[in-house]
């Protein structure tokens, strides 16, 4: 169960470097379609790049964050819970500033700010799971012969 905590932190950092390049792209190809003479207005459906960030964001991210939770006790990890907690509630929170900066624009940048958040907790994590392993393995070891 190490392996899964692990593996599922893993994929909430990597979850964050597709948001981030799925928002990137997002917005240049609208730039790139503005450019060509494309209105935005409220009829503008988003491209590829929007979509992508809409369905990782809200359904991907959470589920992950959820499923991290679900299996830190079985892991066995001092501190896992805590940590696969902490990065949920930063998923939740990202989630609510999303829904928050449509009205407030400025809020925004505090949705992107704690994307890095969601990060760090999603690294901690694994680094912990890792941490946990190797230490587990150095103490499987046979004794050195003197």
């Amino acid at each position: 169960m190490r392996g899964a905590y692990r593996g599922l932190a893993v994929l909430i950092a990597v979850g964050v470097l597709v948001q981030a390049a799925a928002v990137a792209g997002g917005w240049f190809g609208t730039i790139n379609e503005v450019d060509d003479g494309a209105v935005i207005n409220s009829d503008y459906d988003g491209n590829v790049g929007h979509a992508v960030h809409g369905i990782v964001g809200m359904m991907v991210m959470p589920l992950l964050g959820l499923l991290l939770l679900i299996v830190s006790p079985f892991a066995k990890i001092p501190g896992g819970a805590k940590w696969a907690g902490l990065t949920l509630l930063a998923i939740v929170v990202q989630v609510v500033l999303a829904f928050v900066a449509f009205g407030v624009p400025l809020v925004g940048v505090l949705h992107g700010l704690n994307a890095f958040v969601v990060l760090g907790l999603a690294a901690n994590s694994a680094r912990h799971a890792g941490a946990v392993t190797t230490s587990a393995h150095a103490h499987t070891e046979a004794p050195a012969a003197v």
